[in-house]
This record gives C-alpha cells, sequence and structure tokens, in this order.
C-alpha cells in the first residue's frame, strides 16, 4: 500500500466517522470508519517507514564493497 492509498483510506474514514450520520441496519459506518482510519494510518506508517528502502526521492543508493556499508555509491546521471 502506498502513501497515497493511505491518505485516501484515512479521509474516506474520516468522512464516514464524524460527517455520516445515515442509521443503517446491520451496519455501522461509523466503525467501518474507524476501521478504516486505523488501516490508513498504519499504512501510512509503514510506508514512511520503509520510504529509503523503495527509493524515495533523490538518486539510487547502493554499498559498494560486499557489506558493512563502509562505501556509498550515488548512481546520479548527471555525474556522465
Amino acid at each position: 500500500m502506498g502513501i497515497s492509498v493511505s491518505i485516501l483510506l484515512i479521509a474516506i474514514g474520516a468522512i464516514l466517522t464524524w460527517a455520516v450520520s445515515v442509521q443503517t441496519s446491520g451496519v455501522d459506518l461509523n466503525t467501518i470508519g474507524v476501521i478504516l482510519l486505523v488501516v490508513g494510518s498504519l499504512g501510512l506508517l509503514v510506508s514512511l517507514v520503509f520510504w529509503s528502502s523503495w527509493g524515495g526521492f533523490g538518486g539510487l543508493r547502493g554499498t559498494a564493497g560486499g557489506g558493512g556499508g563502509q562505501t556509498t555509491v550515488i548512481n546520479d546521471p548527471g555525474d556522465r
């Protein structure tokens, strides 16, 4: 789940929780809204935590030398 999907779920959950006042039989829209808020928030948190491993903004980053993370190689197309 990406950041945009997470924000969309948070928005839909907030609308269902605080803006909808329709009573339905068998389905509680407030509960569904809270569930969507929680799932969207967790998805956003996970997306932000793993942002650097998925790429993020900027050049590609990797390590050279087989381990330890001692040498950082930045591949920038503008360096050619």
